[in-house]
């Protein structure tokens, strides 16, 4: 056993020997080959000079045009979170405030909410005749998307048959996507239907995290992960129930 470990470390120490000799090979030919290069230089400056002096100020302007580029960029990045969270501070309520919202005002801050977010073309349709829509626009990559919005006392549950009217005017506004906002709960059934159905279920909680700046597109990743254990139903109870 001792004569194999000093085989072994021999065997090392020899491999540990070759490669500084390759090292230091390499570094004679790199001072050879750059001690070649400056002579050559150095007797054709006269001319090679202008060359160079045009290499070394492009390269010079190369460099300021790209560290203005960089400093625009992050000024601009800067100037669109700032803008950001105006509107997100701007369009903050409570959410006890937005209980007291009326059906139509509630539509116009979940409209509101998208625009925020960079929805475009996003406009109000809810009314006797809306089809089953609340609010119609387009994400910021451009998919169509439907909502309903259901302002409901916090104690009460969303059924699985407004999903189902959900999904119909889905079909009827031939829109990519549907999302059903909604100030309370789901209940487990419709937040089956929804995940099996590829609706965005915006229970109170997750309307509270969009309302307070979560981008729209941010709450696709959470769809149907539960809204709370028992413990969390409990509470959910005691504030609510009347």
């Amino acid at each position: 056993m001792a004569a194999r470990n000093r085989q072994k470390a021999q065997e090392q120490a020899r491999a540990r020997a070759r490669t500084r000799a390759r090292a230091r090979a390499r570094v004679k030919a790199a001072v050879i080959s750059g001690s070649v290069l400056l002579g050559l230089l150095a007797l054709s400056w006269s001319a090679v000079w202008p060359y160079v002096m045009a290499a070394v100020l492009f390269g010079g302007i190369g460099t300021v045009g790209w560290w203005l580029w960089r400093t625009d960029r992050i000024v601009r990045a800067q100037d669109r979170r700032w803008r950001r969270n105006d509107e997100v501070e701007a369009g903050r309520r409570p959410l006890a405030e937005v209980d007291a919202m009326t059906g139509t005002q509630f539509e116009e801050l979940v409209a509101g909410l998208c625009r925020r977010d960079g929805c475009t073309e996003v406009r109000r349709v809810g009314g006797s005749h809306d089809n089953g829509a609340d609010v119609l626009g387009r994400l910021p990559d451009g998919r169509t998307m439907v909502i309903q919005c259901k302002r409901y006392t916090p104690s009460s549950t969303i059924a699985s048959r407004e999903l189902r009217d959900l999904l119909g005017a889905k079909v009827h506004f031939r829109a990519d996507l549907a999302v059903f906002v909604a100030t309370t709960r789901f209940s487990r059934p419709s937040e089956e239907f929804a995940v099996e159905h590829g609706i965005l279920a915006v229970h109170r909680d997750r309307l509270g995290l969009w309302n307070n700046g979560v981008p729209l597109a941010s709450l696709w990743g959470v769809n149907g992960r539960g809204q709370g254990d028992s413990r969390h139903r409990a509470r959910w109870r005691q504030a609510y129930d009347t």
